[in-house]
């Protein structure tokens, strides 16, 4: 039986627009208002080994595979201390920081904005440099309000600032070449650009697979940390939500309703699901999929699917970088 549909008219697509990369010949690099990086916290572990991190921190509940070249080990035992860390020929380059009660010195997860911008000195501008060139990210006035980026001696930081709760929501560590790599601003380079690894088509499909129990369970974390109930996974949701993002990639459209297949509405009747109200969220070209939770964050709409409370059940589709949550309300 299908039961009446509600969505949010407002929920309009979330895209994430970067543009290519430019050459530039005239960068100069600027240090007198480089932070020191802390000797505390997680942020001490970029550029150390797995192995020193695991005797503190345990061995990691699951692995998965990324897009650039590193794997992500997961931590999501409790929400408190959700984390993933990334490491790439056993060496640890990057940190996603999400439980509130991980030390992410010299910040805190639920810092308020008004703190963090009275006591860091934010720049539109960051230069990084190394061996093979020097890369200047370029922040827009979005990205300095939302999610800037730090420079921790020689690590980064990019804080994802959520605008609803004043507060900030993740942090993420980098070391240089990851940062690069993964290019989260607009870039001007001098030298050769690093660029991340070419996938297989198989090799993709485990990423993705991978993308979407991140997705999941970072959905659930943020809604423990605002007392909500959390969500049961629905695998036939997420087959229906992986069908969408893929017919977005393959079809060259970012929309809810499908030139083929139509609205959710008419995804989920002719699966026949059994629902009382449904909801869609997708986003395109985030980088990942913690990136795309923080940018479904920072739009109201996608904000309200997150942390409705009458949602019972979540699906979660991931084809390349297109992402698809369905959210359903099922009747006891």
């Amino acid at each position: 039986m299908i039961y009446s549909y509600s969505i949010r008219d407002e929920n309009e697509p979330l895209k994430d627009n970067l543009s290519s990369p430019k050459v530039d010949y005239t960068i100069e690099e600027d240090t007198s208002t480089i932070t020191k990086r802390p000797d505390e916290g997680l942020s001490k572990y970029i550029g150390k080994s797995g192995k020193e991190f695991t005797e503190v921190y345990g061995e990691p509940q699951r692995k998965e595979p990324s897009a650039y070249g590193y794997d992500w080990w997961i931590y999501k035992s409790f929400s408190g201390t959700y984390m993933q860390v990334g490491v790439e020929y056993g060496k640890i380059v990057t940190i996603y920081a999400l439980g509130n009660q991980l030390n992410v010195a010299p910040f805190r997860i639920g810092q308020t904005i008004e703190e963090i911008f009275r006591t860091t000195f934010l720049e539109a501008e960051i230069l990084v440099t190394i061996e093979d060139g020097a890369y200047r990210f370029e922040l827009s006035e979005e990205d300095l309000n939302i999610r800037p980026l730090v420079q921790l001696g020689d690590i980064y930081a990019q804080l994802s600032l959520n605008k609803y709760t004043s507060s900030l929501s993740s942090i993420r560590f980098f070391d240089k070449e990851t940062l690069i790599a993964m290019r989260p601003y607009e870039l001007v380079y001098r030298g050769e650009l690093i660029e991340p690894p070419e996938i297989s088509d198989t090799e993709w499909n485990e990423i993705e697979i991978g993308i979407e129990q991140q997705i999941f369970d970072i959905t659930n974390v943020i809604r423990d940390r605002n007392q909500l109930k959390r969500l049961q996974w629905n695998q036939e949701l997420g087959r229906i939500a992986y069908e969408h993002s893929k017919d977005m990639f393959e079809n060259d459209y970012f929309s809810h309703d499908s030139p083929d297949f139509g609205t959710l509405t008419n995804r989920l009747e002719s699966n026949d699901i059994s629902y009382k109200n449904a909801g869609e969220n997708i986003a395109a070209e985030y980088m990942d999929g913690p990136a795309a939770i923080e940018g479904w964050l920072n739009s109201e709409a996608h904000q309200k699917d997150l942390l409705a409370e009458n949602f019972t059940h979540l699906g979660v589709g991931v084809y390349r970088k297109n992402y698809t949550q369905n959210f359903i309300e099922i009747e006891d």
